[in-house]
């Protein structure tokens, strides 16, 4: 697909079909967040492949009991391990997990609409019941960030989606914070 066509239709979506996508696709969509920028080229990011409907009840649970995110045929949770980065950078090392992780979801995000899926990036949740539900152990638990619930699928439906976004010319400044040309 076009890539100014997969960055107009990208939305979020909330309600699936039962069809399941190829795990073939679910593994294009983890790699083309591994192709993600990252600090130092240290990597932070993993991925959970959820399909087991418990653990998927589970999550939706964690995230505030948004009930869509099981319907989903798979579910992807985005974590950061902060100790590397953090040996590498200190304090700072904490912004560049999370800068890290927004370009890895949203590449994940791209790559799902060109494979002609549907996701949601899932922020709201409590981050220990997610640890809980994939397993974390309380060991790991100060090293480990949850960044992202991702449900992939088919979407529900043909309704289209209007997205109201802002033009450039409303959100560019010129030389000074505030300053229009």
């Amino acid at each position: 697909m076009d890539f100014d066509k997969v960055l107009e239709q990208r939305h979020s979506v909330r309600s699936y079909t039962e069809k399941t996508p190829s795990l073939k696709d679910i593994i294009r969509i983890m790699n083309a967040g591994r192709l993600g920028p990252f600090a130092g080229n240290i990597c932070t990011v993993r991925f959970i492949l959820v399909t087991d409907k418990k653990t998927k009840e589970k999550l939706a649970e964690a995230a505030h009991e948004q009930k869509f995110i099981a319907k989903a045929p798979y579910l992807i949770v985005v974590y950061s391990l902060l100790d590397r980065i953090i040996g590498a950078y200190g304090g700072r090392g904490e912004m560049y997990v999370r800068q890290q992780a927004g370009a890895v979801i949203e590449n994940m995000l791209l790559k799902t609409t060109d494979l002609g899926l549907a996701s949601c990036w899932v922020g709201a949740f409590d981050e220990q019941k997610v640890e809980s539900a994939i397993q974390v152990p309380r060991s790991e638990t100060k090293n480990v960030k949850i960044e992202a619930i991702l449900p992939i699928g088919y979407k529900e439906g043909t309704k289209k989606v209007e997205r109201k976004k802002p033009d450039v010319h409303e959100i560019t400044f010129m030389e000074l914070y505030g300053k229009k040309k």
